[in-house]
């Protein structure tokens, strides 16, 4: 017990300390480099009609809404990530559709709309090490919906997020997912 109480402060320390980073950029800062994404998109590894999940930003997270137009325009159907048990459930995204408040601030699209099975998934972090961890907020919402979809065929997971909340090394457990590649305003990254 011990040892996961040390671990879980572990990823505690290292995400306060990547959020801290992240928070300190300024609103413009971060304006701009959610829309260097865009520079990069053709280096995105995805399958022609990939159906691509992603994310709605909040707080100080990177906004990836003009990549995801983009990508949509390019022929990928979106979906976005929806609070739901016992894993996060995929609920197609289409101009207009109607967006609920969903936990932590942030927007999905109502229960009415269509749920998916994402190819690609485009992820939010708190932290990231060269290696491919994740840190994600503490709750592991990702982590259980990869598992679920892997029964399937395996998603191709990708992190997005600013540069700055690179780490040294992310602490990591047995159930943590590797991500395959991380985007963030300097490029696309692949991980072995």
């Amino acid at each position: 017990m011990a040892i996961h109480s040390s671990l879980a402060e572990k990823k505690e320390i290292v995400r306060k300390q990547a959020l801290a980073r992240r928070k300190a950029m300024s609103e413009i800062e971060r304006i701009e480099k959610s829309l260097a994404l865009i520079d990069h998109v053709d280096d995105l590894p995805l399958p022609d009609g990939a159906v691509v999940s992603g994310f709605w930003p909040i707080r100080d997270e990177i906004d990836l809404r003009p990549l995801m137009d983009i990508l949509r325009q390019k022929g990928h159907p979106l979906c976005l990530p929806a609070i739901a048990e016992p894993h996060l459930q995929f609920r197609r995204l289409e101009r207009g559709c109607e967006l609920v408040p969903a936990g932590f601030g942030t927007l999905e699209p109502a229960p009415s709309a269509d749920e998916m099975r994402p190819d690609v998934m485009l992820m939010p972090l708190s932290g990231f090490d060269n290696a491919g961890n994740r840190l994600g907020y503490g709750k592991g919402h990702y982590d259980t919906a990869i598992a679920a979809i892997e029964k399937e065929s395996p998603p191709l997971c990708i992190g997005v997020a600013f540069a700055v909340q690179e780490v040294d090394r992310v602490p990591i457990e047995a159930h943590d997912k590797p991500l395959n590649g991380i985007l963030t305003e300097v490029g696309y990254r692949a991980f072995s």
